[in-house]
């Protein structure tokens, strides 16, 4: 009788242990994955750090009201970056020391990711961006990914636009953020290679409102043109609009930010005609045109579509990472599936990404501004095409 109790105990006991494994696998399988958000939600990047933000959300909707991923819902832990290091480092030892999250998508500005990816990098925690564009992120490390094009390429590209267009002595207004001198000097660099001239130059720091100092300097140079590196939407279109307000009436150049919808409302009939070399989604893209009407209808508005699509686009790509590797924990695994992937979405297709995490196989266009009476909510500007190559 003795050993048969003790029999009986062994089993029972047997069957607890399976029935808490089962409770606890049951629960694991329900368990969201935790992903990190870091975007400029305040700041100089609060424009499209906001609309990328928003992007993300409808995403994580979707993915979420069709199963989620394997059954499980994915779940967002957000932090304001700011559009700025030493915020977005306090955002990132949140998330990844207090939250314990190891896969972050962002951040929206350049700064804040090359003041957070050092940590990333060490910490072995992915860091994927679709906005950041600054061409030093490519070498940030094993753990940094973004859909966002270099601005390398846009450098290279405006310097040949603004060579082609006639353009020889150039004048350049650049705000002291990382992403905004990386335009420049990109830009400055393709241009004097191909024999032009800068006449003069001023920087401004992102508090800075009235900028007609400055111009009045450039325009003393009498440049052939004026090129405008901003980070901010509202620098953007007050700068064009003083620049027009103090007499100067020609050609002015300038990249993504400055066709954000609010640098064109700010900025009003003194935008027409400007040139700049930007993402933009291809009108024939099904799918980007249909991200485009959910959003709209979600949200009512859209500024600065290639961001918006990027930023959704990152968190599909995020999700079926975490199909393959089933753990939000597995930043390795993670890193390996953003290796080996290949996709396409809103802003392009089969696009993929090379050994410094650096996205493959999109490109830029030149763009330019219409005239107030010809803009529309969902078109600002006509496509003039790819830059000319040398």
């Amino acid at each position: 009788m003795h050993q048969a109790f003790r029999r009986r105990l062994l089993v029972l006991g047997l069957l607890a242990i399976l029935a808490l494994t089962l409770q606890a696998c049951g629960e694991d399988s329900n368990k969201p994955f935790r992903i990190g958000v870091m975007e400029s939600l305040t700041g100089a990047g609060e424009t499209y750090g906001t609309v990328a933000s928003q992007a993300k959300q409808m995403a994580l909707d979707e993915i979420n009201a069709a199963g989620g991923v394997n059954g499980r819902p994915i779940e967002f832990i957000v932090e304001d970056s700011k559009c700025n290091a030493q915020d977005a480092i306090t955002a990132y030892k949140k998330l990844t020391e207090v939250d314990g999250i190891k896969i972050i998508l962002g951040t929206s500005c350049s700064g804040a990711m090359l003041g957070a990816a050092p940590l990333a990098e060490a910490d072995g925690v992915i860091l994927f961006s679709g906005l950041a564009s600054n061409p030093d992120i490519a070498n940030a490390g094993d753990y940094i990914f973004r859909t966002q094009i270099s601005d390398i390429q846009v450098g290279i590209d405006t310097g040949n636009v603004l060579w082609a267009d006639g353009i020889r002595g150039l004048a350049t207004i650049t705000e002291t953020t990382d992403y905004a001198e990386g335009v420049r000097r990109t830009t400055v660099a393709q241009f004097e290679e191909r024999g032009g001239t800068i006449v003069a130059e001023e920087y401004y720091a992102s508090d800075v409102t009235d900028f007609r100092s400055q111009l009045t300097k450039l325009f003393d140079a009498n440049p052939d043109a004026l090129h405008l590196a901003p980070q901010s939407e509202a620098s953007a279109g007050t700068i064009i609009k003083q620049a027009r307000e103090l007499g100067y009436d020609g050609p002015i150049y300038a990249e993504t930010i400055s066709v954000g919808t609010t640098a064109l409302e700010i900025a009003g009939d003194a935008a027409t005609g400007m040139k700049a070399i930007t993402a933009d989604l291809d009108p024939d893209n099904a799918k980007a045109q249909e991200v485009l009407a959910d959003f709209r209808e979600r949200y009512n508005y859209v500024t600065l579509p290639w961001h918006l699509g990027s930023a959704y686009d990152d968190v599909y790509i995020t999700a079926e990472c975490l199909k393959q590797t089933g753990d939000d924990q597995d930043a390795d695994g993670f890193r390996d599936c953003m290796y080996q992937i290949t996709w396409s979405g809103a802003i392009g297709d089969n696009y993929s990404f090379d050994e410094q995490g650096e996205v493959v196989g999109l490109s830029r266009v030149v763009v330019e501004v219409l005239p107030t009476a010809e803009r529309t909510e969902d078109r600002k500007y006509t496509v003039l095409g790819p830059a000319p190559r040398p």
